[in-house]
């Protein structure tokens, strides 16, 4: 008894310390505490963010200090978030970034409007090589964002601490992977004809290296565009990329990823344009008066000649010529097709196993036949029926003969 009144004093005064406190050195929740264990983490190990704009999730990854792999830590709901999915173009647009970015403990504010707060860093370099604009953007509480990603005061306390510690244990920056949704084949499928599918495609290359390695990927900038995991960092954002090296086992790792999510890329784009095809308003034909002609074929046989059916008097307005009935039939004909829905162009084959990328242009030491003839099986067999196709199910189709 005298123990768990005693155990509850303590609590109770680290409480009320706890509670004296600034907040932005308040210490972790002992909720907090305990999950950090739990799944083997300790406060101090290093972490790393990702945003997800779509799904408004932030999630908080810690590195394992028994394999130096990132783990997931815990996922928080985005409480609001500005703008379109889309990049940040231009200060005042409203939007929030998209991309890769540092946080160092610089970028941190303890004396926030929102409760606590931390600068992502925008622009970086490669915001910067495409003449990007924007400042203060940043994650914090308060709930109400104007281009930055907004957290109920409770969650930015937790993450804001998390960082802390991070940093008081040597972390010198933690990286923060903002995405526009979850960079899965059915995304990218459904997004296919926005304006920023390529630039998505990009990120999604980080995101890939993320997921094969769950290492924190080196990020640079060449040619304006990001480079994942070079060997080297000497770059210019805004020429065009020197030579350098990826791991090989990285850059194996990561085609096959691709490969795969291209093949369901592929599979989804179809389903989409049949669901089209489907949901397509059905013809409506005109009402119409045809001169008949049967083929030789149908000729009726001597001797059996139907009865005489009666036919209306003819005018000039009413008997049709036969230029007239060949037109009609003709637009009749055409109005029985299915319009067919415009759609986007297939994305490009990844890089596949075996190829080192030095500079610009990828190179073939060992090429790997195994992943195209697994993507060409994988679309003939979604594609069946294309030796004669009614309409053609992907835009890159041939047409039907």
């Amino acid at each position: 008894m005298l123990r768990a009144a005693a155990f509850g004093l303590a609590a109770m005064a680290l409480s009320a310390c706890a509670s004296e406190a600034p907040k932005h050195l308040q210490p972790l929740p002992y909720a907090t505490v305990a999950a950090l264990e739990k799944k083997g983490f300790t406060e101090e190990d290093p972490i790393l963010l990702r945003i997800f704009k779509q799904e408004s999730e932030l999630e908080v990854w810690k590195k394992s200090s028994k394999d130096g792999k990132f783990r997931r830590f815990k996922t928080y709901d985005i409480c609001k978030w500005s703008g379109q999915l889309g990049p940040k173009m231009q200060e005042g647009d409203r939007q929030a970034p998209e991309g890769f970015y540092e946080v160092t403990p610089a970028l941190m504010n303890p004396n926030s409007d929102y409760h606590l707060s931390f600068n992502l860093g925008f622009p970086n370099a490669f915001d910067r090589a495409h003449e990007r604009t924007g400042s203060h953007l940043m994650v914090h509480g308060a709930c109400s964002s104007a281009g930055c990603y907004a957290m109920e005061d409770e969650q930015i306390q937790e993450i804001y601490s998390l960082a802390r510690e991070a940093f008081d244990a040597g972390q010198e920056s933690f990286q923060v992977q903002a995405f526009p949704f979850r960079m899965t084949p059915e995304n990218l499928a459904m997004n296919a004809e926005s304006e920023h599918i390529d630039f998505w495609r990009m990120l999604k290359e980080g995101n890939d290296h993320f997921v094969v390695t769950q290492r924190r990927p080196a990020i640079s900038v060449c040619d304006r565009r990001y480079i994942f995991n070079a060997a080297t960092s000497e770059f210019d954002p805004q020429e065009a990329c020197p030579e350098y090296d990826v791991p090989q086992w990285i850059q194996t790792a990561v085609a096959e990823k691709q490969t795969e999510d291209f093949i369901e890329e592929v599979k989804v784009l179809a389903k989409l344009e049949k669901k089209r095809q489907r949901e397509a308003p059905a013809a409506v034909e005109e009402p119409a008066v045809m001169l008949a002609s049967a083929p030789a074929s149908d000729a009726v046989p001597a001797g059996d000649e139907p009865a005489a059916v009666a036919v209306p008097t003819a005018t000039a307005e009413t008997t049709p010529t036969i230029a007239t009935d060949q037109a009609r039939t003709a637009t009749v004909d055409k109005r029985r097709f299915i319009p067919r829905v415009r759609m986007p162009a297939m994305p490009k084959l990844p890089s596949l196993p075996g190829v080192l990328r030095r500079g610009p242009e990828p190179l073939t030491p060992e090429p790997t036949p195994n992943a195209a003839a697994k993507a060409n099986d994988a679309v003939a067999e979604m594609l069946g029926e294309r030796s004669r196709p009614t309409t053609p199910v992907l835009g890159y189709l041939p047409q039907a003969r």
